[in-house]
């Protein structure tokens, strides 16, 4: 559960930062357009921290965080949502410097969106125990 805190705290802090960079970068180059740095803090704060905090949850109740597809989900997923933010952020500078994203950097994030997609099944699979383990004794 400490982990899952941490991360919790991390993309906060992260969150926070993305917002104040996307604000600053774009007044400070005099960029008045769309780009990805406006979903960095977005994705941060709802994939990141309240996804954890969800998850914080989930395991107080249920107890999941010893399981091994909790490990596969704790690692794909953070790995997955760090690649796509990142991708988010590289893509986004592109834009506010007028700069094209090449096909590398939409499959570089695709990577970012698969891995989150495997910690989301991995997670759904270490609830199953428990879940049948409460739905048995009801």
């Amino acid at each position: 559960m400490r982990r899952t805190y941490l991360a919790a705290i991390i993309y906060a802090a992260l969150g926070l930062l993305g917002g104040l960079f996307y604000r600053e970068f774009t007044k400070g180059r005099g960029f008045t357009g769309v780009t990805q740095l406006a979903i960095v803090h977005t994705h941060l704060l709802a994939l990141g921290l309240l996804m954890m905090l969800i998850v914080l949850t989930l395991d107080a109740t249920l107890g999941i965080s010893g399981s091994r597809s909790f490990r596969w989900f704790f690692l794909t997923y953070n790995a997955g949502l760090l690649l796509t933010v990142t991708m988010l952020v590289v893509h986004g500078t592109m834009q506010v410097l007028g700069q094209e994203a090449g096909p590398a950097i939409a499959g570089i994030a695709g990577l970012g969106h698969i891995l989150l997609g495997v910690g989301i099944v991995s997670l759904l699979v270490s609830l199953n125990g428990p879940i049948k383990g409460r739905i048995a004794k009801s």
